[in-house]
């Protein structure tokens, strides 16, 4: 059983994964918490307590910007990774806004395309 402490919102959102400023990856975020969240990706060059940037912008929105967070991989598993928030600085009000927008849209978005694992 999962002990979590704060609550995760599924969804699906298109994200840009970046090592120290430079592109390395897309992925799909699956689900976000005010704490982390996980990335579908088939992205393998990573390590646990590594750094990453993850870019994303909402779809819907008329806004040209990308949104930034920086995490620490916290979980490998063969279907993406999962990042943690805690120790890094980061915008509450861009963690929270990712979280609302993905509890309004359950649907699949990807302004990066991610590659299917066979």
């Amino acid at each position: 059983m999962e002990h979590r402490l704060s609550k995760r919102t599924d969804g699906k959102l298109g994200v840009l994964v970046c090592k120290r400023g430079m592109p390395v990856a897309t992925g799909q975020i699956r689900d976000a918490s005010k704490r982390g969240l996980f990335i579908a990706t088939d992205y393998t060059d990573v390590q646990l307590n590594q750094t990453l940037e993850l870019e994303f912008r909402f779809p819907d929105k008329q806004e040209k910007q990308f949104r930034r967070l920086t995490g620490h991989v916290v979980r490998k598993s063969e279907n993406g990774v999962g990042v943690d928030f805690d120790g890094v600085e980061n915008d509450t009000f861009t963690i929270f806004s990712l979280i609302d927008w993905l509890e309004k849209h359950h649907r699949s978005t990807s302004h990066f395309r991610v590659r299917q694992q066979a």
